[in-house]
């Protein structure tokens, strides 16, 4: 597994602002949308492409363009929602699953609820999307679940992420073709699961507490 953190004063900019607890839902959920796109730039740096000759106004030449099949954009519910138009912006002929997960908050366990995929993934490049990498489970389920269905190539994109996410991550997918593209690794996570510093809650800070 590789890990990327993007390492650009624009990223640093924008993730202070969402750190801050003062930072209302409105202008949170705008800067997630900018602070993604800017992370997605980096994901797609090997996306796959093909050559197509066109003409310009002035003679013919070579270009490329984005390979068949299309790309695959899975943002996990609900907070990955946040993050999903930043990056279809980017890669606006990728096509767009959905899988619905939830943490048990006292085992800290991610259990699905609900898919909205092609039950045949091989040869898809595959982008989920999760605002947060903290315990690593719900991520680690997700790309086990695209894999069971042949992805053979995946990356996700994450706001934050903790070392001990991580760690689970290269362990429970040692081997597997995963990257996680993040604006910071964080100190550590905390008693409840939570990153330190980190943000609190993404989705209850982009749509408000749910009870």
């Amino acid at each position: 597994m590789r890990i990327h953190v993007v390492d650009h004063p624009l990223v640093a900019h924008k993730l202070t602002t969402l750190r801050d607890e003062r930072t209302d839902s409105p202008t949170f959920r705008r800067l997630a949308d900018e602070l993604v796109t800017l992370l997605a730039y980096e994901a797609t740096r090997d996306v796959r492409t093909e050559q197509v000759d066109i003409r310009t106004p002035v003679t013919g030449t070579t270009g490329v363009r984005l390979a068949r099949p299309r790309p695959l954009v899975v943002p996990i519910l609900r907070a990955g929602l946040g993050m999903l138009e930043g990056l279809v912006r980017l890669l606006p002929t990728a096509e767009v699953g959905f899988m619905g997960m939830i943490r048990n908050e006292e085992t800290l366990q991610a259990s699905t609820y609900a898919t909205r995929m092609p039950e045949d993934l091989s040869g898809r490049q595959v982008y989920v999307v999760d605002p947060m990498l903290a315990t690593g489970g719900t991520l680690i389920a997700a790309i086990r679940e695209l894999m069971k269905r042949g992805a053979d190539d995946v990356t996700a994109i994450c706001l934050l992420a903790a070392p001990e996410g991580v760690e689970a991550m290269e362990r429970e997918l040692a081997g597997k073709p995963v990257t996680v593209v993040t604006a910071a690794l964080d100190e550590r996570l905390n008693d409840q699961g939570y990153i330190v510093p980190g943000l609190g809650d993404a989705g209850d800070r982009m749509y408000g507490v749910v009870d």
